[in-house]
């Protein structure tokens, strides 16, 4: 069903119409519609500014936007280029079953304001045969994972190890040969655990989810932890998902209660981010006391010799 919702207003003897569309008026739980907003215009001298709606990341609390198109300009009678049409598409997507009234979109077109009527969308979730048995829903299949496998993965970490290896080589070489000996001061890195662990005590002084966002909340917990992945074990964590980070941490020694507590993290704020969950307040805090108890239980301890003491 397609809603065409039109206004008309006299400007300088020029006419405008807008008009809003949807592609379907029904959508199945996740699914995505486009709205089509269109501007038609004459040219009979005089230049027309027109503005479309300011859009944020949701249309209401139950609709959301995925994507907002450029707005594009047609001549849509190619024997009249004095009819111009602008046109944007959005599209949207809603994870809440009901019925939804889509507000008027409103366009400034140089002084006078043009408002297109409501539109309807009915959100269904999907259908469940309740005559067939319920099952549990199966883990993933793990395949034989080879050396070769694990090589052909990590080809360009062998590579700069090897290389490392080679200018490590040289460089004893030459630090043993040297004419004259050169004291340099060394000034250490701060370890990646130390900056994690300070930024996770800002984000629990800041009380996030205390204050209502608990969506970002969870997104800061992620991003930290994925960022002290990617740093303590050489892990393209903040680009993988949830599944590739646990795999490729498989090759490490992390004990097993630490990945357990590293995947509940990752996975709340995955459900917070996408399925909208809302979990109780003590999940909120464990989420974040799991991500601390992760990075101390993995952290890379830092030998200081008594050369570098001195």
């Amino acid at each position: 069903m397609i809603i065409f919702l039109f206004g008309s207003f006299g400007l300088s003897a020029q006419t405008v119409d807008v008009n809003a569309s949807i592609d379907t008026n029904f959508l199945l739980i996740g699914e995505q519609t486009q709205i089509e907003l269109k501007v038609q215009y004459r040219l009979d001298g005089d230049p027309v500014s027109v503005q479309f709606p300011e859009l944020s990341d949701t249309i209401s609390e139950f609709i959301e936007i995925v994507y907002t198109s450029k707005i594009d300009t047609i001549y849509p009678d190619a024997t009249d280029l004095s009819v111009v049409e602008q046109i944007q598409k959005i599209t949207i997507t809603s994870f809440d079953s009901g019925s939804y009234e889509i507000p008027y979109f409103e366009f400034q077109i140089n002084d006078g304001l043009f408002q297109t009527g409501p539109l309807h969308i009915e959100v269904r979730p999907m259908e469940v045969d309740t005559s067939k048995a319920i099952f549990d829903i199966k883990g993933p299949i793990e395949e034989p994972f080879s050396i070769l496998d694990w090589a052909k993965e990590n080809w360009i970490w062998i590579t700069i190890i090897l290389v490392l290896l080679i200018g490590a080589i040289i460089l004893i070489y030459y630090l043993k040969n040297r004419p004259e000996k050169v004291l340099e001061e060394i000034k250490p890195d701060i370890p990646p655990h130390i900056i994690s662990l300070k930024k996770l005590q800002r984000l629990k002084d800041d009380q996030l989810w205390q204050g209502g966002k608990i969506k970002m909340h969870h997104s800061k917990i992620s991003e930290i932890i994925r960022d002290y992945i990617e740093k303590r074990y050489q892990v393209h964590a903040l680009e993988n998902t949830t599944d590739e980070i646990m795999q490729s941490l498989r090759f490490h020694s992390i004990q097993p209660d630490l990945l357990t507590k590293l995947n509940q993290v990752l996975m709340l704020a995955d459900l917070v981010k996408f399925a909208k969950e809302k979990p109780l307040a003590n999940e909120n805090d464990m989420s974040l006391l799991n991500a601390v108890e992760f990075i101390k239980g993995t952290k890379q301890e830092i030998q200081i010799s008594e050369d570098n003491a001195e």
